[in-house]
């Protein structure tokens, strides 16, 4: 059978790894060594906690925690209950954090201790999710229960819901099965030539999509071992590299870009990296890697929470120059499409729409919201509000976002989410959040706001303001002010002329002006 075709569960992989390779090691968390059977035996134990707290199947297991074992140990066990995992970013706080404890309807929560004083916030009266308990990480040593029978799990059953930013509203939860999960640790594996020799090293966070799937899942379908890192640090990188002995990279291309530009380290020498994935990456940074480092590179993909691998390159393909690898057409059937649903002609742009080839290889939709999910699925197409061109041969070459959402060092900004929080500032009249190039790649965050004819702030007051509300990864880099913004006739503002004007003489920048926040 066609290993596209072949559909199972996350908690069955990890069962098949423990029956053929129990005691090796599975994950590193900077030198905690995991092997597959403690990872099944601590889960079952916590599973038996969560039960005793009322965790049934289906229910929604919220979590703030950083890249840890714990974090991994709770994903498991809320899946052997039938539940449904929900990490939350670790940057969210305040309405971000309760939107999303809300939304899902989490009946858990488990934050890291050094989060705890997020909860009141978070729970604030009035708008205050509906938890039965909630529980800081630490306390996760002492979670058992008497033994419980096996929940039966099917391969379309969901396993975590994964929240990506809004457009046009609050962010939404992207409904995840089991089966969508492996299917995607499968392409990258085979995108990536990936064999049971392999160690994989990631900063990436436990709370998106690619960390759980190409770490926490692939590695029980690949075989080999992963490293998961708390942070990312440039002085400790290689340090890890030289320790954890890793032979695949699996990064953000902004990571990449800082290694490449860093100095030598002492240990740079005598790595045994075979490839770094990253994307987006420049061609001078895959020069300096492969060039500088002797390390292949590979950055030739695209995917979103929703639908991944829509873009990726064969084994042993080349990849063109800024092309994001081959249309994906095992899995998916992937196509562009004017805004009158037409097939646009080779070269011209259009909308990355796809469906699937088989059950489950993709989202399920939007968490209690069917609109959204029906109008994402035009026409039997799942649109991806992303623009692009694909040439003779197959290539995908990345465009546009059609959306107003941004996407700043990995992580998607909902510019709804945003202004909102702008919009409570006394001193607002009018805003809009909106992209501007990243020297890095990918987007910094500009605000261009209109004050109050009776109020007075200054972009940096502004900006420390707005720094208290919005997770780090969220604070503007620009601010300008404006007598008015552009709009169409109907008044609603044209953000395509704001991303057209860029950063103006007129742009407050705050790494100029020296004003830099510590990440929490």
């Amino acid at each position: 059978m066609d290993e596209s075709a072949h559909r199972t569960t996350i908690t069955a992989a990890l069962a098949d790894r423990v029956a053929s390779d129990p005691d090796s090691l599975y994950l590193d968390f900077s030198g905690d060594a995991w092997s597959a059977a403690r990872m099944d035996q601590e889960s079952r134990r916590i599973a038996r906690g969560l039960a005793i707290l009322g965790v049934n199947k289906g229910d929604r297991v919220a979590s703030l925690v950083e890249n840890s074992a714990e974090q991994v140990v709770l994903f498991f066990a809320t899946l052997r209950l039938g539940a449904i995992a929900v990490p939350i970013n670790t940057a969210y706080k305040a309405e971000f954090l309760r939107h999303q404890l809300v939304d899902s309807g989490a009946v858990v929560f488990v934050i890291a201790d050094e989060f705890a004083d997020r909860i009141a916030e978070a729970c604030e009266q009035g708008k205050a999710p509906a938890l039965q308990a909630i529980l800081l990480a630490s306390a996760l040593a002492a979670l058992d229960g008497p033994e419980i029978n096996d929940v039966t799990v099917d391969p379309s059953d969901l396993a975590c819901l994964i929240y990506t930013a809004g457009t046009t509203g609050p962010s939404k939860g992207c409904m995840l099965s089991h089966n969508y999960v492996v299917a995607m640790s499968r392409q990258i594996a085979r995108a990536w030539q990936r064999t049971p020799d392999d160690v994989i090293w990631t900063p990436l966070p436990l709370f998106h999509l690619n960390a759980i799937s190409i770490c926490v899942v692939g590695t029980l379908i690949t075989g080999g071992s992963a490293s998961i890192a708390r942070k990312f640090s440039v002085s400790g990188f290689w340090p890890e590299i030289r320790r954890t002995q890793a032979t695949v990279l699996s990064m953000l291309g902004s990571l990449a870009i800082l290694i490449a530009n860093a100095e030598d380290h002492p240990e740079m020498s005598g790595h045994k990296l075979r490839v770094c994935a990253a994307a987006p990456m420049p061609p001078d940074t895959d020069r300096v890697w492969r060039e500088r480092f002797g390390c292949a590179t590979f950055s030739g993909g695209f995917g979103l929470t929703e639908a991944s691998l829509l873009a990726a390159l064969p084994p042993g393909v080349q990849n063109k120059p800024g092309a994001a690898g081959m249309l994906n057409q095992i899995e998916f059937e992937v196509a562009l499409f004017d805004e009158h649903h037409e097939r646009v002609a080779i070269g011209e742009t259009g909308e990355i729409c796809a469906r699937p080839r088989f059950d489950d290889m993709m989202f399920a939709g939007y968490w209690d919201r069917e609109q959204d999910t029906l109008e994402a699925w035009r026409s039997g197409w799942f649109h991806t509000g992303d623009l692009a061109t694909v040439d003779q041969d197959g290539y995908l070459f990345f465009v546009d976002r059609k959306k107003d959402s941004l996407r700043r060092r990995g992580e998607n900004i909902s510019s709804f989410e945003m202004e909102k929080v702008l919009f409570s500032h006394p001193a607002i009249s009018d805003c809009a959040v909106h992209a501007v190039p990243s020297p890095l790649g990918e987007d910094d965050v500009k605000v261009t706001a209109v004050l109050r004819a009776d109020s007075q702030t200054t972009e940096e007051e502004l900006c420390r303001w707005v720094a208290e509300r919005v997770p780090y990864f969220a604070i503007p880099r620009y601010i300008e002010f404006r007598q008015d913004l552009p709009r169409n006739p109907v008044g609603r503002v044209l953000k395509y002329e704001l991303r057209a004007d860029g950063v103006t003489p007129a742009s407050w920048d705050r790494e100029v002006a020296g004003v830099v926040f510590e990440r929490k």
